[in-house]
């Protein structure tokens, strides 16, 4: 009898459904061979990280790491020989370890793994768990499209690709790993900076020390203090960083530090202790020593630049401290014209009791805070032609600010303080135009 096209169709309708209910309901043991096929990519290692107490990686022809963790919970490298270890850079490493996804699956149950250069791997990763247990991990050639890696675990017989960028993360030798540091201290707790000024041949030592949350200059003398400069500095050394390398020629680099320019040197004293470096320079080359790093390294010039400052570079050149932030009182005196200002919430009056226009006051505001140094003097302050004073914080901070005119410009002088500033002409004529240019505050609109 021959069959319809609707009967073939509905015959073979019946068939797929059928073969799709028994598919989902006969799924394979969880673990087994059929299971890891489907999966697209099976991990390879997985357990907690902070069960991790001993890493060793053999990389081919070359010295053997060992890392293992201390009671504190530290890394240490152990081998080829005992160095601190960074402890972001091992944390990378374990968490790669710890949770590692191969690509795909290759077999399932492989015989033999000479093929694919796991017979002999270029890497191997020995990683050691608290309870004793250990997993090995090989790593061997790349795949022929060249961009991964075949990779398999000792004692099982599955074979896998490994993505190049997870190789890359777990092929580390012992300068990926160390500490390269030169300050170690925590500069969360660092309570004194000296930092030796070497510029035009003159040695002339800074000291900074944290009061509160900030930074001041204490030595040669107080002087009010950038704290955006001493900021960089201090970041400069919290991430000065020697360059490792694999060729280095211990007594060469000795030899060229002792033979180069003294360059800039500091000195960081915290809670646990007082550590130093000291930077030189030969030709276009930094060397650094520091106290807590045996030997000499190489360095950035970012390292180098960044220490070698003078005073002048870490003063603040602004004339009021009020910022960004409106006072509550200012006087000032030119010659034979003075002005009062009061803030009063949002608005400023004058001493007439009349409320002031707010795009001239505005102006002046932003004269007195934009009112820079161009740079520090020792002498040149006469008789002061104009006096400013400003009350804020609540009137709870008050600064007094005298100029002084010169030939060419004005040397300011802060009331209490020895320091000089020399003050740009065209800064000191903007001021005095804005406040000229003060002006009541326009009357309200009539209502009809």
């Amino acid at each position: 009898m021959k069959l319809s096209g609707p009967i073939i169709a509905a015959v073979l309708l019946a068939a797929l459904s059928g073969i799709l209910y028994w598919s989902n309901h006969h799924k394979p043991e969880e673990g087994s061979a059929v299971n890891a096929s489907l999966n697209s990519s099976p991990k390879i290692l997985s357990f907690n990280q902070a069960d991790i107490v001993k890493v060793k990686i053999q990389r081919k022809g070359q010295n053997q790491v060992d890392l293992t963790k201390d009671d504190s919970g530290s890394w240490q490298i152990s081998g080829p020989a005992p160095l601190a270890a960074d402890q972001a850079a091992v944390s990378s490493l374990l968490a790669s370890l710890s949770a590692l996804d191969s690509d795909r699956l290759v077999e399932d149950n492989v015989k033999d793994f000479s093929p694919y250069g796991l017979a002999n791997p270029s890497l191997e990763l020995d990683v050691t768990l608290k309870n004793g247990k250990s997993e090995k991990l090989l790593i061997g050639d790349r795949t022929p499209a060249g961009n991964d890696y075949y990779a398999m675990l000792t004692g099982d017989p599955r074979l896998f690709i490994l993505a190049s960028f997870n190789e890359s993360s777990l092929d580390k030798n012992e300068n990926d790993l160390r500490d390269k540091r030169l300050i170690t201290l925590d500069f969360d707790k660092v309570s004194r900076i000296e930092l030796l000024d070497q510029q035009s041949g003159k040695k002339s030592a800074i000291a900074f020390e944290r009061v509160k949350d900030t930074w001041q200059i204490m030595r040669p003398m107080p002087y009010r203090t950038d704290g955006f400069r001493v900021d960089e500095l201090v970041s400069t050394l919290k991430n000065a960083r020697f360059i490792p390398s694999a060729n280095a020629d211990e007594k060469k680099d000795s030899a060229a530090f002792q033979s180069a320019q003294p360059f800039a040197a500091a000195t960081v004293i915290g809670a646990t202790g007082t550590q130093r470096v000291e930077i030189r320079k030969l030709k276009g080359d930094f060397f650094a020593k520091s106290s807590v790093v045996s030997g000499v390294h190489k360095v950035s010039e970012d390292i180098g630049t960044g220490l070698n400052k003078s005073l002048d570079d870490f003063r603040n050149k602004k004339l009021f401290d009020f910022g960004y932030t409106d006072p509550d009182n200012i006087e000032l005196h030119d010659g034979d014209k003075s002005y009062y200002l009061t803030r009063s919430g949002s608005d400023w009056w004058g001493p007439d009791g009349q409320k002031l226009d707010k795009t001239t006051t505005d102006t002046l505001l932003d004269r007195l805070r934009d009112l820079s140094a161009s740079k520090f003097t020792d002498s040149g302050f006469t008789e002061a032609t104009l006096r400013i004073s400003v009350l804020s914080n609540d009137k709870k901070h008050s600064e007094a600010l005298l100029l002084a005119k010169t030939k060419d410009n004005y040397i300011a002088k802060r009331v209490g303080e020895p320091a000089l500033y020399e003050v740009p002409n065209s800064a000191v004529e903007d001021l005095r135009a804005a406040a000229a240019n003060l002006k009541p505050a326009p009357a309200p609109a009539s209502k009809k």
